[in-house]
């Protein structure tokens, strides 16, 4: 009960409410009256709440307060209504406002936007206005001003293509786009330069070579990531594709899951030799071992997944420990209830603080973990992490070159790709490789490259001439094989610098000029949204204008000593802001100083941690 007069509870004196207070009684009145005008009942509120009376309306398309349309909690015929609808209710009745993506998603449904879409395609013409973020719904991003056209970006749970789909989608980019394919650091692909009468064409084809699209953008649940080489990868204590893309299907048919406040990402590490990054999204499952020596009755020996939450690199955080420990079988439900927590309580109103991270800061883990068991309907399992075993660290060269698989004779080869793009010619090749050589697989790695498995020894050379006549390759050197960057400005409207071409002119300088002999990480990601991830690079690259003279220049803030897995670290800033001519040089000189001073075969993250800037 609100009391008053209770001063500790953060009232005013003299019986007075305090906003809060006041807020919470006008939104529990109101609540009460919509029900009631939902039965024809007349409504109770208008009364001692000290707050302005609401107008509450029933009319054709349903319950509206103060002209807001409110059907969250019970529509007419009293069934369950839309969490997000719901969500957004109680901030509206709080007597706040929401954000203008919130409202665009409260006056149009973004799933039911598809005749409209069809309509635009027909008439050649791109969306405006609040349609542009929609449409993203639909896996369609409109990229003006860096490009007049589409972006489409697609859900490959796992990374995880037949061969058939991987070569469809460079015949979509040769018919409908620009002729060239993206890996993201998602495992994911994107074609770009889409005309405004080609996007649906797009989505149509793609849905007929059996790959989905709704919801890779905008207020949605991004693709799901697992281990790049489940299934076969040596060193792996569990196979997580089967998860990966059990969670993807549970996302694609509950219609409810697509109201988020703000995107949400999902990875699956089953501890394998390849890093999957888990520890940077907003769940992280990662597999321990639960050992003979500490199980239990309550607690019996095998593979579990610890469960982590409110990662998100860009805003320098990771996911942290929850001290919850999970089944296999009991992870997707479990990551249903927390995004459903997620749903009816994110904040709808301003979007840099409507990130899961923020909820968890603004609660703390143990009320989120409560409100997760509420939904769950039972306790979660929590375990002290010296009852399991974490999983051995993970291989930084392991996404390319020659690997041994758990299969007898058999090998996967990381492909190297040049900041994640491929011709379509290059795609159809490595599409053919896969069928004649390997198993008619592909693997896409949150590393912007890409696995075919199954290779038997005897064709190890010939596939490594195949790779190479396509123009790739499939060794790296120690700059190529970690570098990592984001569309840049030639193609994102956010971006302030070019980044992927820079990214190779960075490493192609290097390489000319200072021979390493450990892999080193680069992100170069062109702004604060860190697509590419910059802070947990050993030298991270965020686009900025620099003034030069009188000129505003390409250019890019520096931060060193990032790291993930075993070796997790934000970077920190080494220079503000450095003009892209000016990095090379810089890094070169940078590489140069770690070794000479190093500590043996030391990294160079634990490096640069160690010395003063």
């Amino acid at each position: 009960m609100i009391s008053p007069a209770n001063n500790s509870n953060g009232s005013q004196p003299n019986g007075g409410f305090t906003e809060a207070q006041k807020n919470y009684l006008q939104g529990l009145a109101m609540g009460s009256d919509v029900a009631r005008k939902v039965q024809g009942l007349p409504v109770l509120s208008n009364c001692a709440t000290g707050t302005q009376a609401a107008a509450i309306q029933l009319g054709p398309a349903g319950i509206s307060i103060n002209g807001q349309a409110a059907t969250g909690g019970a529509d007419a015929d009293g069934g369950v209504v839309d969490p997000q609808r719901a969500a957004q209710n109680r901030f509206l009745t709080s007597g706040k406002t929401l954000s203008k993506e919130e409202q665009a998603k409260r006056d149009t449904p973004p799933l039911d936007l598809w005749p409209k879409m069809k309509e635009a395609a027909r008439e050649g013409v791109f969306p405006k206005g609040t349609d542009v973020f929609l449409w993203k719904f639909h896996g369609l991003f409109h990229v003006a001003p860096a490009q007049n056209a589409y972006m489409c970006r697609m859900r490959i749970p796992g990374g995880d293509l037949k061969s058939w789909q991987f070569a469809g989608v460079a015949d979509i980019a040769d018919e409908h786009a620009g002729g060239y394919v993206d890996v993201t650091t998602r495992a994911n692909l994107q074609i770009r330069e889409i005309p405004a009468d080609r996007g649906c064409a797009v989505l149509e084809q793609l849905m007929e070579l059996g790959i989905i699209v709704r919801g890779s953008g905008a207020d949605n649940i991004r693709n799901v990531t697992s281990s790049a080489t489940s299934g076969f990868d040596p060193q792996e204590l569990i196979d997580t594709l089967p998860l990966a893309k059990e969670m993807h299907t549970h996302i694609l048919n509950c219609r409810d899951l697509y109201g988020l406040p703000r995107k949400f990402n999902i990875s699956f590490d089953g501890g394998g030799c390849l890093a999957t990054l888990e520890d940077t999204n907003d769940i992280g499952f990662q597999a321990v071992q639960v050992t003979e020596a500490t199980a239990s009755a309550d607690l019996p020996a095998g593979v579990y997944f610890r469960l982590t939450l409110g990662g998100i690199t860009g805003h320098r955080d990771f996911a942290r420990e929850t001290g919850v420990l999970l089944k296999p079988e009991e992870c997707v439900t479990v990551a249903d209830a927390i995004v459903r927590v997620f749903i009816a309580n994110g904040d709808r109103t301003n979007r840099k603080t409507a990130r899961l991270k923020y909820l968890l800061d603004d609660w703390g883990f143990a009320k989120f973990l409560e409100e997760t068991e509420k939904e769950l309907g039972r306790p979660l399992r929590r375990v002290e992490s010296s009852q399991f075993e974490l999983p051995k660290p993970p291989d930084r060269w392991a996404h390319v070159g020659v690997h041994p698989q758990t299969q007898t004779d058999r090998h996967y080869i990381g492909v190297v790709l040049p900041v994640g793009r491929m011709t379509s010619d290059q795609v159809r090749g490595l599409a053919s490789i896969a069928d004649r050589y390997g198993s008619r697989r592909i693997r896409l790695t949150v590393w912007q490259n890409l696995i075919i498995p199954d290779i038997a020894s005897e064709d190890l050379a010939r596939v490594q001439q195949e790779i190479e006549s396509l123009g790739l390759d499939w060794q790296a050197s120690s700059y190529r094989s970690g570098l990592v960057a984001c569309t840049g400005n030639a193609g994102c409207k956010y971006a302030a610098s070019d980044t992927k071409r820079q990214a190779m002119v960075l490493a192609s300088y290097l390489e000319e000029r200072v021979s390493l002999d450990v892999p080193i990480n680069m992100h170069l990601t062109g702004c604060h949204h860190s697509c590419a991830q910059h802070y947990i690079g050993d030298i991270g690259f965020r686009g900025v204008k620099v003034e030069v003279g009188e000129d505003m220049v390409e250019g890019y803030e520096v931060v060193i000593g990032g790291g993930y897995a075993d070796q997790q670290h934000v970077a920190r800033q080494l220079f503000p802001e450095v003009a892209f001519d000016d990095i090379p040089p810089m890094v070169e000189r940078l590489i140069n100083f770690y070794l000479e001073e190093r500590d043996g075969q030391e990294p160079f993250a634990t490096f640069a941690r160690r010395q003063s800037d």
